[in-house]
């Protein structure tokens, strides 16, 4: 849940307090309550202090029926509240591999490729940013990716409130402006090549950003009027508008992104092959089993297949074209 305090009993009738500084206060707050005090800065990589109980997980054998399979979700993959039906759908694949399945959840993309690449975690649903990085950093695999909505693909919204003037991210222009996880696609790659492409920066385009760690998070806070506007997962907002509009219904999309493929489900490097076959087995034929589809209808998946790597390129690409700019010193 998303907790605002407001600044109004600040500057009260009669109080010298200006918008923009309500505004900053917000902001602060906001910051503040989702992030910790560490991360109320500008800065490109933020710390992050959680207070959320985590299960201790440690490296094991891979042996059949040793241990449990750990997959991962990451808060950034679902609102909140659908984290049920991604529990539904794990004890679904340990009822079909006669296994136990543990649900790992961790906020931060960072911590899931940690855990895979350390074998701490078998399995997980990724962003497709974090994907391109673990394969290339240390062999993380693709096993399947959903098709939702009928399709394999997704963007990024640039969202503002529904009664803002602002109607095209051009405007957002001194603005203050919510980015997800620092390693999104959607929620920081994306924009954060929209303004190179302009010349700018998120330090010199806006006046103020912050992070917040998830994509439901960041629509709240445009509806909620504490940020401009924000960069968020199609996927998420579409989820979040057809299950419970209730902030969506708040927001207006004032630019959609070229599309990307899909966030998919990785496996770890060295992971057992019979264990991995089995798995993209489950995955692919959920569709076709009644309890299965059951529970891809609550994720409003249609079904997982298979991808290839080579379509996850463009993501690689536009990663590349904002280094380089960096690297020139043209940003």
């Amino acid at each position: 849940m998303l907790m605002i305090i407001r600044c109004t009993p600040l500057f009260g009738a009669g109080g010298k307090g200006t918008p923009r500084v309500r505004k900053v206060m917000q902001i602060g707050f906001l910051c503040f309550l989702l992030l910790g005090p560490a991360s109320c800065s500008d800065s490109n990589e933020p710390k992050k202090v959680s207070l959320e109980k985590r299960e201790a997980v440690g490296p094991s054998a891979d042996h059949q029926g040793d241990r449990p399979i750990r997959i991962a979700v990451g808060g950034m993959i679902t609102p909140r509240e659908g984290f049920v039906y991604y529990r539904g759908f794990l004890d679904y694949i340990g009822k079909k591999l006669n296994r136990q399945v543990d649900f790992i959840d961790r906020e931060s993309y960072r911590e899931i490729n940690q855990l895979l690449r350390s074998g701490n975690v078998d399995a997980a649903f990724v962003c497709s940013g974090p994907y391109v990085d673990g394969h290339a950093e240390f062999g993380l695999e693709l096993l399947v990716a959903p098709q939702a909505y009928g399709q394999t693909v997704y963007h990024a919204y640039i969202i503002v409130a529904r009664d803002s003037p602002i109607t095209r991210f051009e405007e957002l222009r001194g603005g203050t402006f919510a980015f997800a996880d620092p390693d999104s696609n959607t929620g920081r790659l994306v924009p954060e090549f929209m303004l190179a492409k302009m010349g700018e920066t998120p330090e010199s385009f806006f006046s103020k950003h912050v992070f917040t760690h998830a994509h439901d998070k960041s629509i709240k806070a445009v509806a909620r009027g504490i940020i401009d506007g924000a960069s968020v997962d199609s996927l998420i907002w579409d989820y979040a508008d057809r299950r419970n509009p209730q902030f969506t219904s708040k927001t207006k999309i004032v630019r959609k992104s070229a599309p990307y493929a899909i966030p998919p489900v990785v496996v770890r490097p060295g992971l057992d092959e019979q264990l991995k076959k089995a798995l993209k087995q489950i995955f692919l034929s959920a569709h076709a089993d009644p309890e299965g589809k059951v529970n891809l209808q609550n994720m409003m998946i249609d079904k997982f297949i298979e991808i290839d790597d080579k379509a996850y390129d463009s993501i690689r690409e536009m990663k590349a074209w904002v280094k380089q700019q960096k690297k020139k010193g043209t940003l």
